[in-house]
């Protein structure tokens, strides 16, 4: 997430809590996603699981108006491109 503060003009703001201040009741009236989660604004990309680095940029392009990147390879796949 740092690497899209520098590329797009954003500001990346990470909270992190125990494990036991996502599980109160407080917490779950704020009608906030389950940690472990990542939001653009008010959009949810996921919640409870890690998040695809290219799902992430294309929500930050999205929410600047900006063309989605395109999308790489992943894995062993990403090197045999020249």
């Amino acid at each position: 997430m740092p690497r899209l503060g520098g590329k797009y003009d954003v500001t990346i703001e990470v909270i992190s809590k125990p494990r036991e201040e996502y599980q109160t009741d407080e917490y779950f009236e704020l009608d906030l996603p389950v940690a472990p989660a990542v939001m653009v604004d008010d959009e949810i990309l996921v919640e409870g699981s890690d998040v695809d680095e290219w799902e992430l940029e294309a929500a930050v392009c999205r929410k600047l108006g900006l063309p989605e990147p395109e999308r790489r390879p992943k894995g062993f796949l990403r090197w045999l491109r020249s």
